[in-house]
């Protein structure tokens, strides 16, 4: 069994990450912080809520959808602002069905310090969020920050709407999807439960081999 950290590390500069000493062990006699996070920063999950006013909140997530088997659909190496449809799921686009979970492994997270990372990702679609929706998908997992582009509200409403008005869960900001060497892995992502939260960082991983292992 092989346990994949796919969650970026947060680090004080990043965007909607910051952090105050709250005590120290010099002075109180032990550490802690103050956290300031944007409900979107790094690895995240959206809520409908999102984009939707009376949209489900984050705390009434189905933890359900957020453990188990996932497809890894391997992008290769994507170009900056890339659309990608249904037929870069190539044979898997027949497989798919209801509850099913989709990672796609495009290398993106590799410019996350750089500006073009958020300016310029690829992004789902409209043609394949309305697939992934009338599939019945549980979840879609992604390596930039954003399903759709962010600097455009039209494109990136309607395909927030679309998946998450079909209760597929997005979860952005994925990492080290290189480092998976299956077509399929047990994938884990656990949103912080917010009150009435229209998103949270979550630690995403997964999980190669027999789940047997994990038993004591």
């Amino acid at each position: 069994m092989n346990i994949i950290d796919l969650s970026l590390t947060m680090r004080t500069g990043m965007r909607g990450i910051a952090w105050d000493t709250h005590t120290t062990l010099a002075e109180e006699g032990w550490n802690s912080r103050t956290l300031h996070l944007y409900s979107h920063a790094t690895t995240h999950m959206d809520a409908p809520r999102h984009f939707f006013e009376r949209g489900l909140t984050i705390d009434y997530q189905d933890l359900n959808k957020c453990i188990g088997p996932a497809f890894v659909v391997d992008l290769g190496e994507v170009a900056p602002r890339q659309l990608i449809g249904v037929a870069d799921l190539g044979p898997l686009a027949k497989k798919i069905g209801p509850g099913d979970r989709l990672l796609f492994k495009s290398g993106w997270s590799k410019r996350v310090d750089e500006p073009a990372y958020r300016d310029e990702l690829p992004r789902i679609s409209l043609e394949l969020a309305e697939f992934l929706a009338a599939k019945l998908v549980a979840l879609v997992g992604v390596e930039p920050p954003s399903v759709a582009a962010i600097n455009d509200l039209e494109e990136i409403t309607a395909v927030h709407r679309t998946l998450l008005g079909a209760g597929v869960i997005i979860v952005e900001g994925l990492c080290n999807l290189d480092q998976l060497t299956q077509e399929q892995v047990t994938f884990i992502a656990l949103p912080l439960k917010v009150e009435d939260g229209d998103g949270t960082p979550v630690r995403a991983i997964a999980i190669e081999g027999d789940l047997a292992g994990l038993a004591p």
